[in-house]
C-alpha cells in the first residue's frame, strides 16, 4: 500500500520570512512542494527555511533545495536553510553540492 505523497511532506510560510519544511522530501513529495516554496521565495515569504522536520530526502529533495536558491537568486533574494538533518548534509557532500545547501562558515566541523 503506498503513501499519500502530500501526506509525506508540508511546507508553511509565515509572514515574517521565515518557513518550515517538514517531512520527507523525495521522488515522490517534491512535486507538489516545488510550487509552494517557489511562491513564498518570490513573495518574500521564505528568506529562511528550518529543515529541522524533515524526517528523509534522497537526490530529488537536495535538488528541490537547489532550485530554491536557484530562484531565490534570480529574485534577487537571499535564501538561507536552517537545521539541515545530517542525511542531506551527507547527501551534499556526496554531490560535491554541501556549500550550496549550507554556507561553508555555518558548516558542522567534522
Amino acid at each position: 500500500m503506498g503513501r499519500d505523497p502530500t501526506a509525506a511532506a508540508r511546507f508553511e510560510a509565515a509572514s515574517d520570512g521565515t518557513a518550515r519544511l517538514d517531512g520527507e522530501i523525495t521522488f515522490r513529495t517534491v512535486g507538489p512542494l516545488l510550487p509552494l516554496g517557489s511562491d513564498a521565495i518570490a513573495a518574500g515569504r521564505a528568506d529562511a527555511i528550518d529543515l529541522a522536520g524533515v524526517t528523509g530526502a534522497d537526490s530529488a529533495g537536495l535538488a528541490l533545495l537547489i532550485e530554491w536558491l536557484s530562484l531565490a537568486r534570480r529574485a534577487g533574494r537571499h535564501l538561507t536553510y536552517r537545521n539541515v538533518p545530517a542525511q542531506l548534509m551527507q547527501l551534499a557532500r556526496l554531490s560535491d553540492v554541501e556549500d550550496l545547501v549550507l554556507p561553508p562558515a555555518a558548516s558542522p566541523q567534522v
